[in-house]
């Protein structure tokens, strides 16, 4: 399995950054960048999930594993919002709860 560099492309352009502005999200320099994007270097599959992480698309994607760039997964932290944690939380903890929940979400879909 290997990196495809352009699929990173894909990727930063699909964001409408351009490569010095991908190169600051991911803390790296230009030049290492642009050899990731050149086919130059290839980073760790760790550097490669951060990227993923960092960019929210889909690990396999860059892999060319899949043709689907958008994520798969959703990271919620409780820094970001607390009550939404603890709703996964109880969710994962608890299928009642869970089925519950569900079943009040569709309902407020369908509002």
């Amino acid at each position: 399995m290997h990196f495809c560099p352009e699929r990173l492309i894909q990727v930063r352009e699909s964001l409408h950054i351009n490569k010095a502005e991908a190169a600051r999200r991911l803390n790296l320099s230009a030049m290492a960048y642009g050899r990731y994007e050149r086919g130059e270097r290839e980073p760790s599959y760790q550097y490669a999930f951060y990227i993923a992480y960092t960019f929210h698309c889909n690990l396999d994607f860059l892999y060319g594993q899949s043709d689907e760039m958008e994520t798969d997964f959703i990271t919620i932290t409780r820094s970001d919002s607390e009550e939404v944690y603890s709703l996964v939380e109880e969710m994962q903890n608890n299928s009642d709860f869970e089925k519950r929940i569900l079943a009040y979400a569709e309902k407020l879909r369908a509002l």
